[in-house]
């Protein structure tokens, strides 16, 4: 059985003509949990899950920063087949998410389809059998479908400034956090001024002796309006039938209605960030301080933030915003480029992940002893962001171009994940053992996808940001609707790919 695998050698291709497992995913976060309840659900429970770490959770277990929580609201942020009727607030927290991931591997009885503690080391495709061999840190399986479910923000992105590696305090990412690091009244460099830094600046600020803001870019701000579920809300959501639906839904239409601001629709985005001009003049009377923190470029550009208590923190005394460059890190301070030299303990990179990374740094050889990583050398691109030609049985979730900058990125993972099992059952109909993407399918994928970034807010916003490679390619979102998208994956096409 494949939950019952234990760590085998190699076994040659002329030994075997079947693979241990139907299924391997790698990752247990929120994706690979997603295609393991799909497959549950579908009575498939032949598959396996590989993760790295000790436990599940993927981004939700790593990020326990102080005020890690999601930006988008709870019954949105969570798979529309496991709705869960309690959460305590409108936006969740890392905990509460945590929690809720918990509880979806329970229900689908994940847990012991997975191995952790286990790093994919190479997946091969092995042709005369139409299956994957995959080595592993705990030994090799074979598979005859293999899927990516890595995420993208795992890889942490730390900035390349001078003298970073003489620094004597304590540092790390915000993604990992260094529960042993007492910030009572030391004096906090937080660097990044996105996501993370307006969720880690309110929760430390009161406890530091200084914290020193370093804002490379100010992002586009607006109200998060979070609050606790009310009483009414927990019994209508626990004891009617539907409303969860209907709550959830009004929460979808809610979010998809922003994408025409990422489309540049320039009305619609003036008006938003007059809405941000508006929300920040009401929190921000110091005109010097406002300056700091408007943005010069489109909003949508960049992530949009939302928070409730990020500018009261800027207010504080002990809080300082500082926008001019870092010159250098010396072992007890920071020095910017106007000469200033601020003393320095704990340092805090709120800085981000880097996306395009962990796409190309996948050992995965496909037809021919081809790489992946040499296939997206100068340019990542796939069908959909689901598959790749020329790498028969490889689906992705959350792959290059499918995260949003409007709504929840769960919709998006349900989607990729119904179309591998719709790849499933057709190859089942056909008694087929592989599934390729075709090469013009996938160019015309691709070339849909950059002729509508190009015009989007993203590239034509005045702005460069993660969701772009070195080359200022946006390689990390959709760009429109998630009702186009689910459109056009509902189906996997003969037309799209061809079986063997």
């Amino acid at each position: 059985m494949a939950t019952l695998l234990k760590s085998n050698p190699a076994t040659p291709a002329s030994a075997s003509k079947q693979p241990q497992t139907q299924m391997l995913i790698v990752g247990a976060g929120l994706g690979g949990l997603c295609m393991g309840a799909l497959m549950h659900r579908a009575g498939r429970k032949d598959f396996v899950i590989i993760e790295k770490a000790g436990d599940l959770g993927g981004t939700w277990r790593d990020n326990v920063y102080p005020g890690c929580a999601c930006d988008i609201p709870s019954h949105l942020y969570s798979l529309s087949f496991a709705q869960k009727p309690d959460w305590s607030r409108l936006y969740p927290s890392q905990p509460e998410i945590l929690a809720y991931i918990n509880e979806v591997a329970q229900e689908y009885e994940l847990r012991p389809h997975i191995r952790f503690g286990t790093t994919l080391a190479k997946a091969e495709w092995d042709e005369a059998n139409a299956f994957w061999r995959v080595d592993t840190s705990t030994g090799q399986i074979t598979a005859r479908h293999l899927v990516s479910a890595i995420g993208a923000l795992h890889a942490p992105s730390i900035p390349k400034l001078p003298g970073i590696d003489a620094f004597a305090g304590k540092s790390f990412h915000s993604a990992q956090w260094d529960q042993k690091v007492d910030l009572a009244g030391a004096h906090v460099a937080v660097i990044g001024s996105g996501a993370s830094a307006i969720q880690i600046v309110p929760q430390i600020a009161a406890k530091v002796g200084k914290l020193d803001l370093y804002q490379r870019t100010a992002p586009w701000i607006l109200p998060k309006f979070d609050r606790p579920l009310t009483r009414l809300e927990q019994v209508l959501l626990h004891r009617l039938p539907g409303y969860k639906s209907l709550f959830r839904a009004g929460l979808y239409a809610m979010h998809e209605l922003r994408m025409p601001v990422f489309k540049g629709k320039l009305g619609i985005g003036a008006k938003a960030e007059a809405l941000a001009r508006i929300y920040m003049h009401s929190r921000i009377k110091d005109p010097a301080l406002r300056e700091k923190l408007t943005p010069n470029y489109r909003i949508g550009c960049k992530r949009i933030l939302v928070t409730d208590d990020y500018y009261p923190a800027l207010l504080r005394e002990n809080v300082e915003v500082i926008t001019g460059p870092i010159a250098e890190v010396r072992p007890h301070s920071i020095a910017t480029q106007d000469g200033r030299e601020r003393p320095t303990d704990v340092i805090v990179y709120a800085t981000g992940f880097d996306v395009a990374g962990p796409f190309r740094r996948l050992s995965v050889i496909g037809r021919g002893g081809v790489a992946l990583a040499d296939v997206w050398r100068d340019q990542i691109r796939s069908y959909m962001g689901i598959a790749v030609s020329g790498f028969p049985n490889f689906h992705m979730l959350l792959g290059p171009n499918t995260g949003l900058g409007h709504n929840s990125v769960i919709i998006m993972i349900e989607a990729q994940a119904r179309h591998i099992m719709d790849c499933l059952d057709q190859m089942d109909a056909r008694n087929s053992r592989a599934i390729d993407v075709k090469p013009e399918a996938e160019a015309a994928s691709f070339a849909d996808i950059q002729s509508r970034l190009a015009n989007s807010i993203w590239q034509a916003g005045g702005c460069r940001s993660w969701y772009q490679d070195e080359q200022g390619r946006n390689v990390a979102l959709w760009p429109g609707s998630t009702l186009d998208y689910e459109r056009k994956t509902r189906r996997a096409s003969l037309d799209h790919y061809e079986m063997q």
